[in-house]
């Protein structure tokens, strides 16, 4: 690179909007698209440069040679005026991409934005019509079988049915303003994977789904987080949509497996795959259990929710043990690690610091119901 291309180059890094990755906002980018005369992160460099050199031209700023042309470009473009053009129309329930956004979702942002250019013509948004329909690979309550399954999404319906092979009735009837979705690439033995959890008789379902097409199982996820900020706002009409949009779906905080024990100090320790969901704390026999073996409400610390290292009195020491206190009653559980403690404990106390948003408290009614049904069976 020309020492004077050199010059103009960092001179333009450092100006406003050129000092963070175009895609993604990551500080310090070190590539530039030089047919798009915008600055990347690695991350997002590679995948503009899986699009093909037709649509996205990759350099590095200091390893490679620069044109005078090529810098023209850039000075011409720049992340800014960029983003005037290819975002101009983002529909606000897009999740637009960051640093710990899944990878699917960083791809499919950067190829809807320059490979197929969503955000310039509208109307090749299909996932905000409010109806979609189209087959995924759903496993098996029972199994670990994954099968083709129809998904009908209407808005209007406020549902997402799955219909069995050719069965003119749906399997189930989900409502889409009780879904959450999210990408769980670790659990599902399958690329371009998602889980759905919705309420169903106050406990939380899961279904597991994924497609080998990674824009259709995006556009599946777009379509579910737009049909909710359209119901969010009937609903609520008073909040702002800033406040909504971080309702439309949430990614599992943290996940892994601990060791739980029952509340008697008497109780055996079982090892649980816990997910940690918005204000949910839920834990399972296994990964991929369609429903939790139980759940955990997460409210405000001023409502007597708190998390603390150690172990309850009485109770057995194995691991790194901390204790989950809620107003019905404390639960011990244990890691494997101090890290692994640490981690969890931050979490945690990092959702009970969070205000209730007014929807949280229907998933703590429908969560306490259920549990104190579950208490009544067994006492009497």
């Amino acid at each position: 690179m020309a020492d004077k291309n050199g010059k103009i180059l960092l001179e333009l890094l450092n100006t406003k909007g050129n000092d963070v990755c175009a895609d993604c906002g990551l500080k310090l980018p070190e590539w530039a698209s030089y047919n798009l005369g915008i600055f990347l992160c690695t991350r997002c460099a590679a995948c503009h440069r899986s699009m093909g050199a037709h649509i996205s031209k990759i350099k590095h700023l200091k390893l490679d040679q620069w044109e005078d042309a090529q810098v023209t470009r850039m000075k011409e473009v720049g992340n800014n005026n960029a983003k005037l053009k290819y975002e101009r129309w983002v529909p606000p329930s897009y999740r637009r991409v960051a640093k710990d956004t899944p990878q699917i979702l960083v791809e499919q942002w950067i190829f809807a934005k320059y490979a197929r250019e969503e955000f310039i013509h509208p109307e090749r948004q299909s996932y905000t019509s409010g109806f979609m329909e189209g087959y995924l690979m759903k496993k098996g309550r029972e199994n670990n079988q994954f099968l083709p399954r129809k998904f009908v999404l209407s808005e209007i319906e406020n549902t997402v049915k799955y219909y069995v092979k050719d069965k003119k009735d749906p399997k189930a009837v989900i409502k889409i303003s009780d879904i959450n979705v999210a990408f769980s690439p670790k659990k599902i033995p399958f690329p371009n994977a998602l889980q759905i959890d919705y309420l169903k008789d106050g406990s939380t379902r899961h279904i597991y789904v994924y497609h080998d097409d990674p824009q259709t199982v995006v556009n599946w996820y777009h379509a579910i987080r737009c049909c909710k900020l359209h119901l969010l706002q009937v609903g609520y009409p008073s909040e702002a949509e800033s406040e909504l949009l971080s309702h439309l779906s949430q990614d599992y905080v943290k996940e892994g497996y601990l060791s739980k024990t029952g509340p008697s100090p008497k109780d055996v320790y079982k090892k649980r795959w816990c997910t940690l969901e918005g204000r949910k704390l839920m834990y399972h026999v296994d990964p991929l259990d369609a429903y939790p073996k139980g759940e955990i409400f997460l409210g405000h610390t001023t409502s007597g929710y708190l998390v603390v290292p150690g172990f309850g009195p009485g109770f057995r020491e194995m691991g790194f043990g901390f204790i989950l206190h809620t107003p019905e009653r404390a639960y011990q559980f244990s890691a494997e690690t101090e890290s692994e403690r640490s981690e969890w404990i931050q979490a945690v106390e990092n959702i009970l610091k969070t205000q209730l948003m007014p929807q949280d408290n229907n998933l703590a009614v429908s969560l306490n119901k259920k549990r104190n049904d579950s208490i009544a069976f067994f006492n009497r």
